[in-house]
C-alpha cells in the first residue's frame, strides 16, 4: 500500500504490492506457493466472472479483438497536428502543472504553467481485467478500514522496522500515543488508489500497492481521459478508434463528493476543509480541482496549509476542534506528509500530532497511513491473515487473485534466489514518492551488504517480485515535444470510503488513472519526471 506517489515495484507473498509508478506514489512464505521460475507468480487461474464494472462506465460490446493502431504508420505531419490539438485542449481545460524553470511556479497559481506530461493517445487495456480491478476496489477499501482498527497488529507488524527506520518510528510513536489515549476516529475517510500491472507471461492482473495517503492525480487523470476522448472524436476515423472505448472518468467529482459528505458528517457548517500541502507544489492544479468542486458544487471552503503553518497557526480546543488560522477545520486532506522530506524539523511532527489529537476527519488518519506501509502489505500476504480482517471467502479470493509476490528479508531461501537472479526482484524501503526502489545488480549488492552488517537493518526493506508487462510503442509528450518510444503502463483504480461508527456511507470505485513510462526506466513517477499521464482504451 502506500501514498499516492508510488514507484515501480514487485512482490511475492499474498499482499497489496506488485510494481508501481510513483508520482511527484503478497503473499508470504513460499512453502505453499507454486512459483513460476521467471516471474514467481501464483499459479492459480484468474477465473473472472462476467460482472458489470463498478462505476466503470458502460461500453458497447466488442465484436472481436481488433488490432490497435500502429504508431509506425503515422507520418510526422499527422502526429504534429495531434500534438498541437492536444496542447491547445490541455491549456484550455487546465491539464497543467507548474513549470520547474519558473521559480514561483510551485507557490503562485497561474505563474509558469506548462501542459502536464501526457501520452498522446490512450493505451490499450483488456476489458475483463479492467472489470476485475474495478470490482475489487470496494473490498480493498474495506480491508484498509478494518486493518486500521487493529492497533496491536499495526504496532507488532512494524516493531522490527521501527528499530531501523526513523521515519516509520516517528509515525508509530504518534499512533501509539493515540492508542494510549484511547482516541477514537468515529468518522473515517479514505481516498485510495490501488495500482496494477498486467503481467505479460501469466496474463494476470497484479496489484502493485494500495496508496492510502496523497493519492494524487484524481484531478488531472480525469482530464487526460477527456482529452483522449476529444482527440478520438476528431480523429477516430483516421485512427480506427472509437472514443466510447475510453471509459468515463469521474475521479475528481467522486473524491470531492466523499470529502463533502465527511464535512457534512462532522456537522459544523462554519468549518473548512484543510489541504495539507508541501511548501512548493508544482502539481497544485491537480489539488485545486478538488477544491474547485468543493466550492462550486458543495459551497465548502478549502484552505491550503503546510505542516509548518499548521504548527504555528493551529491549536486544539478542549472539545477537540482543530483551529488553524482562526478557522475550524472539519476535514484534513493530506497531499503531503508521506515522506521524511516533508518533516524537516520538529515543527512538522508537532503539526502531525496536533492534527491526530483533534476531532477533525483525517484523510488519512495515522492508522490509515500506517496500513499503507509496505511491511503491513507483506504481513497481510501471509496465509490466513486476510481472514483475520475479512469474513467473506469470495472477497478474500478476489483479493488474492491480484496479489503478486512479496517477501520480508528474513526469508533465507528467497534472499538466496534474489542474489542469484536480482533481475527478478525489486527491493523496496518503507518510502513513498518515487525514486526509492532498488533494481537489478543493486539488489544483489544491497542484500550482500545487509548480510554482512547483520539482521537489524533488513527490517527496513521488503522484496517484491518484478512484474513484466507488455511493451508497446507510444507517443509521449513533454514540454510540447513528442517522442516515440517503447513503453509500459500501470493502471490505478481510485476508491472512496466513508464510515461514521457502524454506518458505511460510501464504499465505491471512484475513477482511474493510467500512467505510462519508457520501458527502459525502472522508476515511474509522473511528478518525479519518470512517467506521463495516460488513459485506457478497452479492447
Amino acid at each position: 500500500m502506500g501514498s499516492g506517489c508510488s514507484s515501480l515495484s514487485y512482490s511475492s507473498s499474498p499482499t497489496f504490492i506488485a510494481t508501481a509508478f510513483s508520482i511527484s506514489s503478497p503473499p508470504s512464505s513460499s512453502s505453499s506457493l507454486k512459483l513460476n521460475p521467471r516471474s514467481f507468480l501464483f499459479q492459480s487461474p484468474i477465473n473472472l466472472r462476467n460482472q458489470a464494472p463498478l462505476r466503470c462506465g458502460k461500453l458497447p460490446a466488442m465484436e472481436s479483438q481488433k488490432p490497435m493502431f500502429d504508431v509506425e504508420k503515422f507520418d510526422d505531419e499527422f502526429v504534429q497536428k495531434l500534438v498541437y490539438d492536444a496542447l491547445v485542449w490541455s491549456s484550455l481545460h487546465g491539464l497543467v502543472v507548474g513549470d520547474k524553470t519558473y521559480q514561483k511556479s510551485g507557490k503562485v497559481p497561474g505563474v509558469g504553467m506548462t501542459h502536464a506530461p501526457i501520452a498522446l493517445l490512450p493505451t490499450p487495456f483488456p476489458e475483463n481485467y479492467w472489470k476485475q480491478a474495478c470490482e475489487v476496489a470496494p473490498i480493498f477499501n474495506e480491508l484498509v478500514d478494518r486493518v486500521s482498527l487493529d492497533g496491536k497488529f499495526i504496532q507488532e507488524s512494524l516493531s522490527r522496522t521501527k528499530k531501523v527506520d526513523a521515519f516509520t518510528s516517528r509515525l508509530l510513536d504518534i499512533h501509539s500515543k493515540m492508542l494510549e489515549s484511547n482516541k477514537k476516529e468515529d468518522i473515517r475517510l479514505g481516498l485510495h488508489r490501488s495500482d496494477y500491472m498486467l503481467d505479460e507471461e501469466t496474463k494476470s492482473l497484479l496489484q502493485i500497492e494500495m496508496n492510502t495517503i496523497s493519492s494524487s492525480f484524481s484531478g488531472l487523470g480525469r482530464l487526460v481521459s477527456q482529452l483522449h476522448q476529444s482527440l478520438l472524436r476528431s480523429y477516430g476515423d483516421h485512427l480506427g478508434l472509437d472514443s466510447e472505448r475510453v471509459p468515463k472518468n469521474t475521479s475528481t467529482s467522486q473524491f470531492a463528493d466523499a470529502m463533502a459528505k465527511a464535512w457534512l458528517e462532522y456537522n459544523n457548517p462554519r468549518a473548512v476543509v484543510m489541504v495539507v500541502v508541501q511548501p512548493e507544489e508544482r502539481n497544485m492544479y491537480d489539488q485545486h480541482w478538488q477544491s474547485s468542486v468543493l466550492r462550486e458544487k458543495h459551497n465548502i471552503v478549502t484552505i491550503r496549509k503546510t505542516l509548518a503553518e499548521v504548527e504555528s497557526e493551529g491549536r486544539v480546543q478542549e472539545d477537540g476542534t482543530l483551529i488553524v488560522g482562526g478557522q475550524a477545520v472539519a476535514v484534513v486532506y493530506f497531499r503531503s506528509g508521506y515522506s521524511p522530506t516533508d518533516y524537516p524539523s520538529e515543527s512538522e511532527w508537532n503539526a502531525r500530532l496536533l492534527i491526530e489529537q483533534s476531532s477533525a476527519v483525517k484523510c488519512p488518519s495515522i492508522a490509515y497511513h500506517l496500513t499503507g506501509t509496505k511491511k503491513i502489505q507483506q504481513e497481510l500476504a501471509k496465509p490466513g491473515v486476510l481472514e483475520r480482517f475479512l469474513d467473506n471467502k469470495d472477497d478474500i479470493a478476489k483479493l488474492r487473485k491480484c496479489f503478486a509476490g512479496l517477501w520480508s528479508l528474513d526469508d533465507p531461501e528467497i534472499i538466496k534466489k534474489a542474489i542469484e537472479k536480482p533481475e527478478l526482484f525489486v527491493m523496496k524501503p518503507q518510502r513513498e514518492g518515487g525514486g526509492n526502489n532498488i533494481y537489478g545488480d543493486d539488489v544483489r549488492e544491497n542484500l550482500l551488504r545487509l548480510q554482512k552488517e547483520g539482521d537489524e537493518e533488513n527490517a527496513a526493506y521488503i522484496l517484491m517480485q518484478r512484474i513484466f508487462p507488455k511493451e508497446s510503442k507510444v507517443f509521449l509528450v513533454r514540454e510540447g515535444v513528442y517522442h516515440k518510444d517503447q513503453a509500459i503502463s500501470e493502471l490505478g483504480i481510485y476508491g472512496a470510503y466513508l464510515r461514521n461508527k457502524e454506518r458505511v456511507m460510501i464504499n465505491e470505485q471512484s475513477g482511474y488513472l493510467m500512467r505510462t513510462k519508457v520501458s527502459s526506466s525502472n522508476e515511474g513517477g509522473v511528478a518525479a519526471g519518470y512517467a506521463v499521464l495516460d488513459s485506457i482504451y478497452l479492447n
